[in-house]
């Protein structure tokens, strides 16, 4: 598969392609021979099929330190670019417009102020320019940033650098939305995990932002540092063999109530069969389901939560809201781009 990068300034289009057949991770195609058993060859495609997630973190670290490059190399562009219509070279395009932008220095008395909060037994005097000068750098960061993003939002740019995708199993799972959703969004979490619990409210708003395009299921992954996760997430399995396993999930991101006593009691609230619920719990009935769970996420390298896949594009962390609309918009673009390819295949 041929993969490329389009610019386009202006009326002017810049196209920047790789060989056909060639994956993100090192140029290599599925016919490269990685190892050999006794004059036996073992092809990369042939290894992925049977490890398809043990190089999938590698190569998305790959993904994402290719894309900052070519962001990178974008920003260079179109400073010269600028340059050259004002006849100018670079750095003195920066000079005008960004270098002379700036505040003057801070007096001794705000530079005083930030020194407090410097971890140093060195006395104002002996780190005064060193502070005037970390300040310097940022305000001229700031500003060159503020200046190449004006310059960005005066050019038309497209950036093919597609991320790397993994099948996620969605097997003896639960999943919230239509069926054939163009929008499938998996979550590796923890019940305690803070983060999760922070970026639930943004989840929330997706699903009715995005309603009747989007499916989200949950995957537990209970971390070894909070006590009562485990329990939280055989709970909300016990829950889902009475079929109210999403009425239980809300309402342990709702009330955050994660001892034994408070998920059997939000049990009975829902209207559970207590008696079931709580053999269930305390057998430990789910736990081989959980574990199943944390051992796919261990496959996945997954690191921490909360961990998404969209249509099996990792991200990780809490995005804001408008970060994760604008991947489920690129998500829906891409997914019409290729019903409208099929189509076109279709008819000739």
């Amino acid at each position: 598969m041929t993969r490329s990068l389009i610019l386009f300034f202006g009326s002017t289009a810049f196209l920047f392609g790789g060989p056909a057949g060639q994956d993100s991770l090192g140029g290599q195609d599925g016919n490269t021979v990685v190892a050999e058993i006794d004059g036996t060859r073992i092809t990369l495609a042939q290894f992925e099929s049977k490890r398809p997630s043990a190089l999938f973190q590698a190569r998305n670290s790959f993904f994402d330190a290719e894309k900052k490059a070519v962001e990178e190399y974008i920003d260079d562009l179109l400073l010269e670019r600028q340059a050259q219509k004002e006849n100018v070279t670079v750095a003195q395009l920066l000079e005008r417009h960004v270098n002379g932008t700036i505040a003057k220095d801070p007096d001794d008395a705000v530079l005083r102020v930030y020194f407090e909060g410097v971890d140093t037994n060195e006395p104002f005097e002996a780190v005064r320019d060193k502070i005037l000068d970390h300040l310097r750098q940022r305000r001229l960061a700031k500003a060159k940033n503020a200046y190449v993003q004006a310059l960005r939002g005066q050019a038309r740019i497209t950036v093919d650098v597609a991320p790397p995708r993994i099948e996620i199993s969605l097997k003896n799972t639960s999943v919230r939305g239509p069926a054939g959703a163009p929008l499938m969004l998996v979550e590796y979490a923890d019940y305690e995990c803070p983060y999760c619990q922070q970026v639930q409210p943004t989840l929330d708003q997706l699903e009715t932002a995005f309603k009747g395009k989007i499916a989200f299921a949950y995957k537990d992954l209970p971390l070894p540092m909070h006590p009562h996760a485990q329990k939280a997430a055989e709970a909300s399995q016990c829950a889902g063999l009475q079929s109210k396993y999403w009425e239980y999930h809300d309402l342990l991101l709702k009330t955050k109530d994660l001892d034994v006593p408070q998920l059997k009691a939000g049990a009975r609230q829902l209207g559970l069969e207590t008696a079931a619920f709580d053999k269930c719990l305390d057998s430990g009935e789910r736990a081989d389901a959980v574990k199943s769970s944390q051992d796919e996420a261990q496959k996945l390298g997954l690191q921490g939560t909360p961990s998404f896949f969209l249509n099996g594009r990792f991200f990780s962390g809490n995005l804001s809201y408008d970060q994760m609309r604008q991947m489920m918009e690129d998500e829906l673009k891409r997914s019409s781009a290729q019903a409208r390819n099929g189509k076109e295949v279709t008819s000739r």
